[in-house]
């Protein structure tokens, strides 16, 4: 349970309440920017362009978080039929939420080293843990929301590829049930111990070490 750092070591449990709450709100951000950019001003009337976590953190996942270590944040709306690219517009603004993941990991990975080589602080200073925090849940985020299920970022990049009306079946079958399908996914990894979500996870954050140094 996350909590349980709260009470081992709280300016640790801090930094990772920060590095959440940063990488949720610029996730969140960059899907109210791709979907403004497209032509739509959904986002933007809903007062979602922007860095404020108070308009991107829902509390109820939040929380959930907290206890389970799995949460949400609050989805941005968007009216597919604004957008510039019909096909393709609602795989753009997808991606870019997992996308600004990768890029914030990549400047996270770059801002380490230069500590690390400046040794301007220690390995074990509370700064060097937050810029790990930060990387790790960049990349979490990335890899759980590129997963094809809805309403994960991935299901829209699926369903822009298989635009045809005979998968219109399997894309309503998805859209219907994706929650539950979800659910399910995620209580069979854990009650059966696979642990397949965090190998992902794992060799996700050990590529973009090993790739960028």
């Amino acid at each position: 349970m996350i909590l349980n750092e709260l009470l081992n070591d709280p300016l640790l449990f801090v930094a990772w309440l920060v590095a959440i709450i940063s990488v949720l709100s610029i996730h969140e951000f960059s899907h109210a920017l791709a979907g403004t950019l497209l032509g739509d001003s959904t986002a933007k009337d809903s007062g979602r362009l922007t860095l404020n976590p108070l308009s991107h953190v829902s509390w109820v996942g939040f929380i959930m978080l907290l206890l389970v270590g799995f949460g949400w944040g609050n989805p941005v709306p968007f009216n597919p039929y604004n957008l510039r690219y019909q096909r393709f517009g609602p795989a753009i603004v997808a991606l870019a939420g997992p996308l600004s993941n990768l890029l914030m990991a990549i400047i996270g990975i770059f801002v380490l080293k230069l500590f690390i080589v400046s040794s301007v602080v220690g390995a074990d200073n509370l700064v060097v843990h937050f810029v790990n925090l930060f990387i790790v849940m960049n990349v979490v985020l990335m890899l759980f929301n590129l997963l094809p299920i809805p309403p994960l970022d991935g299901s829209k990049v699926l369903f822009s590829l298989f635009n045809n009306p005979r998968w219109e079946p399997m894309k309503a079958f998805l859209e219907g049930n994706g929650y539950w399908i979800l659910i399910f996914v995620l209580i069979f990894d854990s009650f059966f111990n696979l642990g397949l979500l965090n190998k992902l996870f794992s060799w996700g954050i050990d590529l973009v070490y090993r790739l960028l140094g």
